[in-house]
């Protein structure tokens, strides 16, 4: 069976490193990015620079960012639903 995370090298503050993905958090990231004219680099950089120091690894602090920016947006009926967000985004698997 395939695995549904994926392996991506971004470069961070100059340094080239990789995170560990599924493809939904992957695209919402780089829409993210695209919504703010910024870099998807420049928005790693970004979460990795206010990345608490409980969140272990780039990769989680990225998936919770994404999934925090598309729980904070409002639904088509102006409440806000992170499950809708992220079907929207393409995410497959059940919250």
């Amino acid at each position: 069976m395939k695995s549904l995370v994926m392996k991506r090298s971004i470069v961070v503050v100059g340094h080239k490193t990789s995170v560990s993905l599924e493809d939904a958090f992957w695209r919402g990231l780089k829409q993210i990015a695209v919504e703010r004219d910024i870099t998807v680099s420049e928005l790693v950089t970004a979460i990795d620079f206010r990345r608490p120091n409980d969140i272990g690894n780039l990769s989680s602090a990225i998936r919770l960012f994404v999934l925090d920016h598309y729980r904070n947006q409002p639904d088509d009926m102006g409440e806000r639903s992170a499950k809708h967000e992220l079907m929207r985004a393409g995410a497959t698997a059940t919250l």
